[in-house]
């Protein structure tokens, strides 16, 4: 007999806490993505972790920041007819995902330590927030040696290090959903246990989600900006030549198109194999788990159904760059897609006696 879990260890306070907390850390990542599109990320050449919040205030001010990303490559190579409005624009966009990122930290912290001075926290959720905050600082460390690598030689960040920074920050995101599923004491007593299954996808999900930051890194889909084919066939003939497989081709992904074919052809394949994957598991599991894990096997199933429709219409409405919207709403539902995955997961865990 099915069990209904209504008493918590943590008081409702600190359960809203949680989720406000994750809630922000999906809007960081989202944010991010916003950044990407635009081609914001290499605006704020310095990072300034206390003056940093305050943006420039009056016009000789812009004009010392407009001058330091005058120095940069991006402006040499790409943005060259820049006028100070087009630089504000920019500026927005990667000042926000800053900001963003020092506001997360005030609602972590301030809450904390209340929290842990009126002893409502125990050491077990002390641990788990640590995690989510090691994670978040490696993403912040990754972010900024990412915007690094574009502000010498290259027009824009090297690809690797922003799939790295994009991973971290799912894992921050990972994180934090396991901190709130313990919170909301998820588990179930069903005897049939299909956590094997949910894990094998996620596991796909997590590789996806690397070449999702390729993707985005290389911006692969400007290349290839057709579906269900790539540019009139399915497989791109720089992929079928042996001599292109080298390494040289795999770094140098700017000056040949080996890299951004194979990422989109795996990016595409990885999409396939998820949906026939997730529909088994939903056929397989729906009757046999308990009311919250087929909530989230919906939840699941319906986002997965919208990513990849939103991924095909990224690549239909691509004209000189990604579509903001779509390009925002494809990676927001992949987060979601993510985050569902590993709720669903947890609520298949058993019941300690």
């Amino acid at each position: 007999m099915e069990q209904q879990l209504n008493k918590y260890k943590y008081t409702k306070t600190i359960r809203i806490w949680l989720i406000i907390g994750l809630v922000m850390l999906i809007g960081q990542v989202i944010l991010g993505g916003i950044t990407r599109l635009t081609g914001s990320g290499l605006s704020i050449t310095r990072w300034d972790i206390v003056s940093g919040v305050i943006p420039p205030l009056n016009t000789a001010q812009w004009n010392d920041a407009f001058d330091l990303y005058k120095q940069t490559p991006q402006y040499h190579k790409i943005n060259a007819h820049f006028e100070l409005s087009d630089f504000k624009f920019i500026f927005f966009w990667e000042f926000f995902h800053r900001l963003w990122v020092r506001i997360l930290g005030f609602i972590f912290l301030i809450p904390f330590v209340i929290f842990l001075f009126r002893k409502k926290i125990d050491f077990y959720l002390i641990k788990r927030l640590f995690l989510v905050i090691f994670f978040t600082a490696l993403t912040a460390s990754a972010g900024w040696i990412m915007v690094k690598s574009g502000l010498v030689n290259r027009p824009w960040v090297n690809a690797y290090k922003l799939s790295l920074h994009f991973i971290l920050a799912m894992l921050s995101v990972g994180a934090m959903v396991k901190t709130v599923a313990d919170a909301y004491s998820y588990s179930t007593q069903k005897t049939k246990n299909h956590s094997k299954l949910v894990a094998i996808v996620l596991a796909v999900t997590f590789v996806q989600l690397i070449f999702a930051g390729l993707m985005s890194g290389m911006k692969a889909g400007v290349y290839f900006p057709t579906w269900p084919d790539m540019n009139g066939t399915f497989v791109p003939n720089v992929l079928l030549d042996s001599n292109n497989w080298t390494l040289h081709n795999l770094t140098n992904y700017d000056t040949f198109t080996f890299a951004v074919a194979l990422v989109q052809f795996t990016h595409r394949f990885f999409a396939y194999l998820l949906l026939i994957l997730v529909a088994y598991m939903f056929l397989k599991t729906e009757k046999s788990v308990s009311k919250l894990s087929k909530k989230w096997l919906q939840i699941v199933l319906t986002l997965l159904l919208f990513q990849i429709s939103l991924g095909v219409l990224v690549l239909l409405n691509i004209g000189s760059g990604i579509p903001l919207l779509y390009g925002s709403l494809h990676q927001l539902f992949g987060v979601l897609f993510f985050m569902s995955l590993l709720f669903l997961f947890f609520s298949l865990r058993k019941i300690k006696a």
